[in-house]
């Protein structure tokens, strides 16, 4: 995706593809001879507020103008919105020096608390993006980073993680009870580094988080500290942290799941509690781009239509609801641009669907999530099974014959939440029953048909 200063993420599809793979899910399946028991569900509580509901606004970047907080902010708080996160790129808040402020910049950012406070919206600072004063970069690239300017530089993280620390410690003094959080850093884990450049990340990152924490605390101790902004979910990148030591270094940990949302909020909080980490977790960028049918694939997403984008945003957003361990739950994003369509809003400032259909679900949070469907038809020697689903997680069939389990198959849905699968003509045509289910619903919500 394209942040403030034009670069691009790939909001992790490769780690996901991965985490796919080491799980063995996807369209395979297996002829089985014995019974299966339930599938496990995803939280362990059936009763909580639900996480704190948010979006993504334009942060800061060249040119910006203050005035313009007033209006993201009156959007988010017509969504009913009660957390904005914005990204504050320290090479712009600090682009000459150590201590050497902006003035555009921190016109902006005292804007932008302000309105947040006026409208009873608390602010997540997501600060990345290192000055050229302070980038480990090798010298080839700094001798091209111009101050305020982004450069490949700017991703490089800084020399001396004190220096962090102190801008850092900056922001959390300065805006204090109008500052809910401050996140370190953006997504060090992305393989293209468009955001974390240079040799061992982790180590490096968890010095960043062990400078920044006690920073931030002296400053300005009731701002939460998010460390992670991790997009990949299978865990490799938070245990690699773990040895590094980021343990007692923040408040939360953030994440970024875009493609199986809920499979990846689930298989990252399960490598939390493996490691003796009960922080709650910020899903602080999730969402689709209702790009469809005009582009198929956008950012590394399969494109989707304006109307699946508000049902994915609605269901996914009830789904976390159940999940005690999520604290916020922030989409991507207000508004499109001319590279994106993963706003609530068009460019033009219209609202899409998914606008009415967020702001009901952070009204009514557990309201109704689309249930699975399933429909069975004989074709030639085989059985059809086919329907829809609730996005997020991976889709499980069983088909029994005499209450005997014979076949399952692990699935996900295609772009508009829809399956179909041809039954091994070994089963047979007649006297199955089958079930589908979401792993993340559990078999309390499946649904089930016989022919």
């Amino acid at each position: 995706m394209l942040d403030v200063a034009g670069r691009r993420s790939t909001l992790g599809a490769g780690c996901l593809r991965r985490l796919s793979t080491a799980l063995a899910l996807g369209l395979g399946a297996t002829l089985l001879l014995a019974s299966t028991g339930e599938a496990r569900h995803a939280s362990t509580a059936s009763a909580s507020l639900g996480p704190i509901g948010g979006v993504n606004i334009v942060g800061l970047y060249p040119g910006v103008q203050a005035t313009s907080a007033d209006r993201e902010l009156a959007s988010a708080r017509a969504l009913r919105a009660k957390l904005v996160r914005a990204t504050v790129p320290w090479s712009m808040l600090q682009p000459r020096g150590p201590g050497q402020n902006d003035p555009q910049a921190l016109a902006y950012l005292d804007r932008l608390t302000a309105a947040a406070s006026a409208n009873g919206i608390g602010v997540i600072m997501a600060v990345d993006s290192t000055p050229c004063w302070a980038s480990s970069a090798p010298p080839s690239l700094l001798r091209t980073c111009v101050p305020g300017r982004w450069s490949k530089a700017n991703a490089w993280p800084p020399r001396n993680p004190a220096s962090y620390a102190a801008a850092v410690r900056y922001l959390a003094q300065r805006y204090r009870s109008r500052l809910t959080a401050i996140e370190i850093w953006n997504e060090p884990d992305q393989v293209n580094e468009a955001y974390f450049a240079g040799p061992n990340k982790a180590a490096r990152y968890a010095a960043l988080l062990r400078a920044a924490y006690p920073a931030i605390k002296q400053a300005s101790p009731q701002v939460a500290v998010l460390a992670g902004s991790l997009v990949g979910s299978n865990g490799a990148f938070l245990r690699a942290l773990y040895a590094a030591g980021i343990k007692g270094y923040y408040d939360g940990l953030a994440v970024h799941f875009y493609h199986l949302t809920l499979a990846s909020v689930r298989s990252i909080h399960e490598v939390q509690l493996a490691n003796g980490d009960a922080t709650p977790l910020w899903l602080d960028e999730f969402g689709w781009s209702s790009c469809w049918p005009g582009q198929r694939i956008q950012q590394e997403q399969a494109c989707v239509t304006s109307q699946t984008q508000g049902a994915n945003i609605a269901t996914t957003f009830r789904a976390l609801s159940g999940a005690t361990y999520v604290a916020a739950a922030v989409l991507y994003k207000l508004q499109d641009s001319s590279a994106e369509d993963f706003g609530v809003l068009s460019a033009s400032g219209a609202r899409k669907p998914a606008f009415a259909a967020f702001a009901d679900a952070l009204l009514a949070p557990f309201g109704s999530v689309n249930p699975v469907t399933l429909s069975l038809r004989r074709r030639g020697a085989h059985v059809l099974a086919s329907g829809s689903g609730p996005v997020g997680d991976f889709i499980q069939l069983e088909a029994f014959r005499g209450g005997v389990l014979r076949y399952r198959a692990l699935f996900t849905l295609d772009r508009f939440n829809r399956y179909a699968i041809a039954l091994p003509s070994a089963l047979g045509t007649r006297g199955l029953q089958v079930r589908v289910f979401q792993f993340w619903a559990g078999l309390r919500r499946d649904a089930h048909e016989s022919i």
